[in-house]
């Protein structure tokens, strides 16, 4: 069997010729190991003699530090060599040109919904934001609808039950807001409602609305008419003039369909935006809101009509396609 001082010389030997970790634990095995080289040299104790035990046992014991330190180095010249390779094969030449990132865009949608919002609480309105999945309570009931009334059959929906549906209308939100907030309320929300409608250029089961209402002491359709000028010239340029003409809605008495001038088109054709008015006086009793004090009005619009009209879209289905040729043309 070899001596201390040649395993130790044969163990140091290895160590220095290890030129990986891998290689390097392999050496650590054989000398050190349990089983290793070294440790092998205590099994000698019983046969030599009773005077050169300790002498032998501090020699192995001296070789086995030594050799544990020249691991540990070689251990840590190694790892280092393999960092600074690795370091190596993942640099960037940053004298090489950039590669510009994609940058995305805002959809025409955002857009258009983004200018209203800018517009309308520039007129000192409050943003409210309602559920998509609505109660039948506030999408009907609320809104001065009674039971298997006529005008439900314009917004045939999607039921999810008897007490929800998928929301007709962002007039919704009146309710929600009568509930937990008390008059003077100036609110408006942004949102989509769906209705059971056929695709086609001008028609789509999902679109966006916008409704804004007011409620204060001493509201009448002059406050209403002022409101929509102020908003159609904020949106559309100062030139733009708007026209109102009686209609129906449930949930406003009087009620009116308001156009503008078309700013995109020379002529006198009229641009329908929406429709608007007084918010009944039953919604108002319903929430407890006193009517010989309080009155308001309402009004909503079609977001798809503003972003079509001010972008030369001539069919509704575009918007929702997600073609980057189509919305491409649009930047922000």
């Amino acid at each position: 069997m070899k001596s201390v001082t040649e395993l130790e010389a044969e163990a140091t030997a290895a160590i220095e010729a290890a030129e990986s970790l891998s290689a390097l634990r392999e050496v650590e095995v054989r000398f050190l190991g349990r089983n290793g080289s070294l440790n092998k040299l205590f099994e000698q104790i019983g046969s030599i003699p009773a005077e050169e035990r300790r002498e032998f046992g501090r020699a192995v014991n001296e070789a086995k530090a030594k050799l544990e330190a020249a691991l540990a180095d070689r251990m840590s010249k190694l790892k280092a060599a393999e960092e600074r390779k690795a370091f190596a094969s993942e640099a960037v030449d940053i004298t090489l040109p950039g590669r510009r990132p994609r940058a995305g865009l805002p959809h025409v949608m955002t857009q258009a919904a983004d200018r209203i919002k800018s517009a309308l609480i520039g007129l000192g309105f409050e943003f409210f934001d309602g559920p998509e999945l609505e109660e039948v309570r506030f999408n009907f009931s609320a809104l001065n609808y009674p039971p298997d009334h006529p005008a439900m059959d314009d917004q045939d929906t999607f039921y999810i039950d008897d007490q929800r549906l998928l929301r007709t209308q962002c007039t919704a939100i009146q309710g929600r807001v009568f509930e937990s907030r008390k008059p003077p309320l100036r609110m408006f929300t942004i949102g989509r409602c769906f209705r059971n409608e056929a695709v086609d250029r001008t028609h789509s089961h999902t679109f966006h609305q916008v409704d804004a209402f007011m409620v204060d002491e001493g509201i009448g359709m002059h406050h209403l008419k002022g409101t929509l000028g102020a908003f159609a010239r904020a949106m559309f340029g100062p030139e733009v003039k708007v026209r109102f003409r009686p209609d129906y809605f449930p949930f406003v008495e009087p009620g009116v369909e308001y156009a503008i001038t078309n700013p995109f088109k020379s002529g006198s054709e009229w641009l329908e935006l929406g429709g608007a008015g007084l918010i009944h006086p039953n919604i108002l009793r319903s929430y407890g809101i006193d009517t010989e004090r309080y009155s308001g009005f309402a009004f909503g619009l079609g977001v798809e009509r503003i972003a079509m009209s001010q972008n030369g879209i001539d069919d509704l289905r575009l918007l929702l396609e997600n073609d980057l040729r189509f919305l491409e043309q649009f930047p922000a």
